[in-house]
């Protein structure tokens, strides 16, 4: 098993030769904005074991995707979407979505990979125009919402939460055919998660995941992320 060590050039190795067991590439550098727009463009992403691990970088063997256009609604989601529970906006509250991301408990966890300094890295990368938040809202405060990163056609989704039962499944179902729309490709969602498998993501080979990244990357999107205009409207 061959894991790299970084230092402080800008730059990975090849991401074929990840480990296939670990998924891990390498370990250290930095979270710069520019190594974390190289490592996506590359389809590497880090990720902590826990708050005192110092940063791996990921690109495992089977890569948990979603092509826009495969999005399923079960019928349950699209009953409770017909109510317009939630008002969806974009990018008005990135702050409070990275951090609730890291604070929600997450099942078989104890700690969190969202620590201080990616926090400070991802809202470095929103003030860029690189990282995106999306919203839902009831009764005024933020109930759900999601964060990631797009480049070129790809939207690499970093984290979601929701505090309110169907909040985030209201965003994605809002967001990913606005995506498609404006001409995305390819919705990356790292590691399967029952969840996102239930809206039709899928595991691919790193292979496959590597060469669709390739021509998204080299797509333009006619717009790269919604405007911030409310999508569920409770009085609707």
């Amino acid at each position: 098993m061959t894991i790299y060590l970084l230092d402080e050039r800008i730059g990975f190795p090849d991401p074929a030769c990840t480990d296939d067991a670990t998924g891990v590439l390498a370990v250290g550098g930095d979270l710069s904005p520019e190594r974390l727009l190289l490592g996506y463009s590359l389809g590497i992403f880090p990720w902590y074991d826990d708050e005192l691990s110092p940063i791996l970088w990921h690109c495992p063997a089977l890569r948990f995707v979603l092509a826009p256009e495969d999005l399923h609604l079960g019928r349950t989601l699209r009953k409770t979407l017909r109510k317009h529970p939630f008002q969806i906006t974009y990018n008005r509250a990135f702050s409070k979505v990275i951090h609730a991301c890291a604070k929600i408990p997450r099942a078989g966890q104890t700690g969190t990979w969202l620590n201080e300094d990616m926090i400070i890295a991802y809202t470095e990368l929103h003030r860029r125009g690189y990282a995106h938040s999306a919203e839902a809202w009831f009764d005024g405060e933020v109930v759900g919402g999601l964060y990631g990163v797009t480049l070129g056609g790809v939207f690499f989704g970093e984290s979601m939460f929701s505090s309110v039962a169907d909040a985030s499944k209201a965003i994605f179902a809002d967001l990913v055919p606005r995506l498609a729309q404006f001409g995305y490709g390819l919705i990356d969602c790292q590691v399967y998660t029952e969840h996102l498998h239930r809206f039709g993501a899928r595991d691919v080979s790193r292979s496959d995941f590597l060469s669709t990244l390739a021509q998204c990357l080299d797509s333009k999107p006619s717009q790269v992320w919604p405007s911030s205009l409310l999508r569920f409207n409770r009085s609707e």
